[in-house]
């Protein structure tokens, strides 16, 4: 035996031998339903054959760069399904680093990668996640019995993080393809099902249970995550995970773990999400998304107290576009928007997945509340471009600074004064910006909290317009004299973008 070998040897026994103390302990065997339904092998055999796993190739100049996250040979480490991009650790990490040791790796060389798919259609047409393929020069596709067919890239979605392939089966092969379930119907405590590639093992599964839905990690602006306790592990990426009528329901995307290894938190890019996406690469090679045009922030307790909204709920527009289409449908910055072509917006990032999936082109009913009414608005949208992404009210940071000239009011912790030459040439505040300018904040005030600073401009107050400092402080007055805890500002940057903030009262 090697001294690889053994080297290998003694650090896997130890576990080894834990793990058997650990199923030792058992007075007796688990009762069967402990091991899930019995529809999940019936799953498995029908649909294992059409999960594949995923090989790519890229050659890297030997300078560190892809080599640095990833290992040639039989066990590559390129798969980025983490939550937190921890370095990837595992008992066989040595012994394979041991062995892919190579006194030429500054020079270019070949980096191989593993993840995994799954057939759509048997013509040869493949879903995978795109941080699987991506930056790949090669790609191939190995079907369950072992036959590696190179495949070429249809077409990839970032935000997604979905990408689709398509390779020519042999004439002797008959595929086997996988259909799509609706992920909207899922429940909590819902079986599941992932088959994969972990490890590089090949095709591998494991159950386990929808744990949560609608799981926002971050990861991208359309996040509504399916989490479940079905092992995921780094190869698992691009995987399906099904229900137990063997319909995909996800695919497998994200795991958090400290190590790289499977802790019982696993993401899935829920189906109805994937179905849209996969179309649209299909027919077009690309997602056309639709837009609204409008920036968006949280309806806070504070918002919605101030707007009279209970329970807070909605994307409050803070900002809209003057090119638009939000802009001639009349949606105006202070606007709610609590329903969006049928479909109810819960909270802020709500609007934009549900605005993403809408056909460009497509006149939807925006059903909004304005000044403690509901409205309803026509909107024709139009077509996200590649580079844009939906964004929130932006809140500003400022170093505060002290002003030179007194303030002519005080009014929630705020120096406030008319919007002069001089204060828009030092503040360097836009032309197009109207409203009362911000000279100081009382570093202890609510005002502070919410990050507002010199040079921030007050254009409304309570969704009424303020010229004048004396504006500000009568309309703040009057509505602490109605009983209002809090009041809703609209506030402006020097370069005009919006935001609303809501202070107390106290």
């Amino acid at each position: 035996m090697s001294d690889v070998l053994r080297q290998f040897s003694r650090r896997v026994a130890p576990i080894m031998l834990a793990g058997g103390l650990v199923f030792g302990v058992a007075a007796a065997p688990a009762p069967a339903y402990a091991r899930g339904p019995e529809a999940i092998a019936d799953v498995a055999e029908k649909v294992i054959d059409a999960v594949v796993n995923i090989s790519t190739s890229q050659t890297v100049d030997g300078r560190g760069g892809a080599d640095s996250d990833d290992d040639s040979g039989p066990a590559p480490k390129k798969e980025r399904n983490r939550v937190h991009p921890q370095k990837d650790t595992s008992p066989f990490d040595d012994f394979f680093n041991e062995l892919n040791r190579n006194p030429r790796k500054n020079l270019p060389h070949k980096v191989n990668s593993l993840g995994s798919g799954f057939i759509i259609d048997t013509s040869g047409v493949v879903v995978t996640n795109n941080h699987v393929i991506a930056d790949a020069d090669e790609i191939s596709v190995i079907l369950n019995d072992g036959t590696k067919i190179k495949a070429d890239l249809v077409g990839r979605d970032k935000k997604s993080d979905l990408a689709v392939l398509k390779f020519q089966p042999p004439a002797d092969k008959k595929l086997m393809a996988v259909k799509f379930g609706n992920s909207d119907k899922l429940r909590l405590g819902e079986w599941v099902i992932a088959i994969g590639n972990p490890f590089s093992l090949g095709g591998t599964v494991t159950a386990g249970i929808v744990s949560a839905k609608n799981r926002d990690i971050n990861s991208g602006p359309y996040d509504s995550y399916i989490q479940t306790d079905a092992a995921i592990n780094r190869g698992n990426s691009g995987g399906p995970l099904f229900n137990l009528d063997g319909d995909v329901i996800g695919v497998n995307t994200a795991i958090i773990s400290p190590s790289g290894g499977s802790i019982g938190i696993g993401f899935a890019q829920p189906s109805n999400t994937v179905v849209g996406v996969v179309e649209q690469l299909r027919e077009y090679k690309e997602v056309r998304r639709g837009w609204l045009g409008v920036r968006i922030q949280q309806v806070t307790d504070e918002i919605a107290d101030s707007l009279g909204i209970k329970p807070p709920h909605g994307a409050l527009i803070a900002g809209v576009d003057d090119k638009g289409p939000a802009k001639p449908a009349g949606l105006e910055a202070g606007d709610v928007v609590v329903s969006f072509d049928g479909k109810d917006i819960k909270e802020m990032k709500d609007l934009p997945r549900v605005v993403a999936d809408t056909p460009v082109g497509k006149s939807v009913d925006v059903v909004i509340i304005r000044k403690g009414k509901e409205d309803i608005r026509k909107v024709t949208l139009g077509r996200l471009d590649d580079g844009d992404k939906p964004v929130e009210a932006s809140l500003k940071t400022t170093t505060p600074e002290q002003a030179e000239k007194p303030a002519t009011q005080k009014a929630l912790g705020l120096d406030l004064a008319n919007l002069s030459k001089d204060l828009r040439t030092k503040f360097k505040i836009k032309d197009k910006v109207k409203g009362v300018v911000v000279l100081n904040v009382d570093d202890n005030s609510d005002a502070a909290d919410k990050r507002l600073g010199p040079g921030d401009v007050i254009v409304e107050v309570a969704q009424e317009a303020v010229n004048t400092p004396a504006d500000v402080r009568k309309r703040i007055d009057q509505l602490k004299k109605d009983g209002k805890k809090s009041i809703l500002l609209l506030v402006s940057n020097a370069n005009g973008e919006l935001r609303f903030v809501a202070l107390g009262t106290n």
